[in-house]
Order: structure tokens, then C-alpha cells, then sequence
């Protein structure tokens, strides 16, 4: 009886120790899926630190929150960069069925607004270039897209909590909006993305550091790696993104004393 009760005790100590490696192998696609839906998002925090060899660009911090649509497209962000040689800049940018809407504040564009505004909108833009308002450093890899994060997971290696792997530009553009629509993605779709997902035990992405070296585009970035760390919180949690005050809101531009300049429409 003695021995039985030893090996009862056993096995359940080593149930109990399987319990966390069996919650965290869920699908993480059906896990996002079951997030996803209208006036939810994520918030998220991230460091970017674009290196030349043994030299480091002092790194930019990031914090905000993106609202999603049911299909993890990006439909709204809300976002505060530090770090910066110009300054804190926060980025309002909303989506539309066609074209988007951003606003900036702060920065090196807060340098340039009319005296009594704070607020810069740009409505020239065919959807919302997000690089333009995050800046080539920006996260690449969106694990809120459910095709991407299959696509992540089917390129990956799975190790209990974690999925290491690669994806070239080419192959992210073509399952991932948020890709499509950054500046540089096809600027060399050999571009090859190393990737390390961190899955909460719920199955949901909970980091992703990404890494990549810019092999053609711009002469400054060329040759220059790009590390981003990303965490995530409050997956499927209400994101209420709202324009800023329009009394604050400037379409005009004062740069070197020449105002009323706007984008070409």
C-alpha cells in the first residue's frame, strides 16, 4: 500500500509539472482569432536599435496600442516614440476603407506646427504609412495578423514557450498587410527576417524580437541591421484611438518661415 501510494504521488507531481507545457502548446492561431473582433486591440511596448558593426544608434522606446479589425489588420494606432534626436513624438493614424488619416505631435514635425497648434494632420496617403510615422526601425513582424502568425509558426522551430525562425520580405509581404504597406519591404525581398515569438501559456503572443540587415534602399540605412523587441499586453482588450482635439489640429506647415505648406494633394 505503502509503495502505491508513493507512485500516486509521484505521477501526480508529474502531471502537475506537465500542466504549464500542455497550456502552452494550444494553437496560437485559434488563440488570436478568439481575441479579435471590433474596438479591440493590443498594447504593446518595444525597444528598436538600428547597429553598424560595432556601432549601436542610441535605441528608441516605443509604447501605445493598435485597434484591429477581425482579420488583424491594423485600423487604428496610437503610439509614443522616446529616444529620439528630435524629441517625444506621438503618432494618432487611422485607416479607411480607402486611404488613411494621421496625425503627429511633438518631434521634429512639433518644430514646424503654427503658433496654438500642437497636432500636424496629413490626409495624403493612400493608407496610413506607419514606416513614415515609426520610422524604418519600426516592428516588421505583426503577430496580430492571423495568416502572418501562421506563417511565423510554419517558418518556425517550436521549443516549449518560444518559436525561432526566418522569413524573407518577399514571403512576409505576401500574408501580412501591415508588410505590404511598410515603406522598405520591397526594397530587397531577399531580405531574410529572423524572428523569436514568446507564447503566453493561453497560446498568445505575448514578445517578438525580429532582426534584419537593409541590403538595398536608402544609402544611411544600407548595410545597417535593425533589432526590435516587442511585448504585448492586453490581447482583445477595448482600444478606444480618437482623433485629436481639432482646434489643436493644423494641416499647414511652417518650415523655414514659409507657412501655409501642405503636402501636394
Amino acid at each position: 500500500m505503502r509503495r502505491l501510494i508513493i507512485s500516486l504521488a509521484a505521477l501526480g507531481a508529474l502531471l502537475a509539472g506537465a500542466a504549464p507545457a500542455q497550456a502552452a502548446a494550444k494553437d496560437p492561431v485559434q488563440a488570436l482569432k478568439a481575441v479579435l473582433g471590433p474596438g479591440r486591440g493590443v498594447s504593446f511596448t518595444e525597444t528598436a536599435t538600428l547597429a553598424d558593426g560595432a556601432f549601436e544608434q542610441a535605441e528608441l522606446r516605443r509604447r501605445g496600442a493598435f485597434e484591429l479589425d477581425a482579420e488583424g489588420r491594423v485600423k487604428a494606432l496610437d503610439v509614443t516614440t522616446t529616444g529620439g534626436v528630435h524629441g517625444p513624438e506621438r503618432a494618432i493614424g487611422f485607416n479607411h476603407r480607402i486611404g488613411g488619416t494621421s496625425y503627429r505631435s511633438g518631434g521634429v514635425v512639433g518644430k514646424w506646427l503654427k503658433k496654438g497648434k500642437t497636432w500636424w494632420q496629413d490626409r495624403h496617403q493612400t493608407h496610413l504609412w506607419h514606416t513614415e510615422l515609426l520610422g524604418y526601425d519600426e516592428q516588421l513582424v505583426n503577430p496580430g495578423e492571423p495568416a502572418t502568425l501562421a506563417a511565423l509558426l510554419r517558418n518556425g522551430v517550436r521549443s516549449g514557450d518560444t518559436v525561432t525562425g526566418a522569413i524573407t520580405f518577399k514571403e512576409l509581404e505576401r500574408v501580412s498587410r501591415w508588410a505590404e504597406h511598410a515603406s522598405h519591404i520591397g526594397w530587397d525581398g531577399g531580405t531574410r527576417v529572423s524572428y523569436t515569438l514568446t507564447l503566453s501559456p493561453s497560446g498568445l503572443v505575448s514578445g517578438v524580437r525580429s532582426t534584419f540587415t537593409l541590403a538595398a534602399g536608402l544609402d544611411e540605412l544600407v548595410g545597417k541591421t535593425v533589432h526590435v523587441d516587442t511585448r504585448y499586453e492586453r490581447w482583445g482588450g477595448k482600444v478606444p484611438i480618437k482623433a485629436p482635439d481639432p482646434r489643436k489640429t493644423t494641416s499647414e506647415l511652417c518650415v523655414e518661415k514659409l507657412c501655409k505648406w501642405r503636402l501636394p494633394g
